[in-house]
């Protein structure tokens, strides 16, 4: 399904910080990639992928959200592991840049806020509502400031996860590599 090409580091923290809309909420390192998945094709919308194969257990996951892209990456150790493409907010209910850690973990969660919607295998990034989520990801929709993405790979980024793990919500991850 994919390959891997192995690639520099990339020291971007200090980048990313500059261009955040947020004050950190705690000092996160960006992913120290050592590899990324070369895909035969581009993904669409409701597309992903996830691969271990040849991935060393046990590394640290970190999870980049590039809004520009529209794209959710996984890290494990430094190898990417999974792609997807997403939905998020437009207009007055934009999509928080920053960085987060995910606060709590939900299965089977639905929203306080819009009308009992379900958010299923929610990663809460904010108190103020903003997580990760399953949802119908196609090139019509947007969210109110989550990050949507395909169910399937929700269910799996959720087992993946943990309470703490860092996500870092930007714009053009890495874009002279993954462009």
């Amino acid at each position: 399904m994919s390959k891997f090409r192995k690639i520099f580091s990339y020291a971007i923290a200090s980048a990313f910080l500059a261009s955040s809309t947020l004050v950190p909420q705690t000092a996160y390192a960006a992913p120290n990639v050592h590899t990324i998945a070369e895909l035969d094709d581009p993904l669409y919308f409701g597309d992903y992928f996830w691969d271990e194969e040849g991935v060393p257990r046990g590394g640290k996951v970190r999870v980049v959200v590039d809004l520009n892209a529209e794209q959710l990456y996984v890290y494990r150790g430094g190898y990417e592991i999974a792609r997807a493409k997403i939905l998020r907010g437009w207009q007055r209910w934009q999509t928080p840049t920053g960085t987060f850690k995910i606060l709590e973990k939900d299965a089977d969660h639905y929203s306080s806020t819009y009308n009992n919607a379900p958010m299923p295998y929610n990663l809460r990034l904010t108190w103020k509502g903003v997580a990760i989520h399953g949802a119908d990801v196609d090139d019509e929709s947007a969210t109110h400031g989550c990050v949507g993405i395909p169910l399937e790979f929700a269910r799996t980024l959720f087992r993946h996860t943990r309470v703490g793990d860092p996500v870092l919500i930007t714009n053009n991850w890495m874009s002279d590599v993954y462009g």
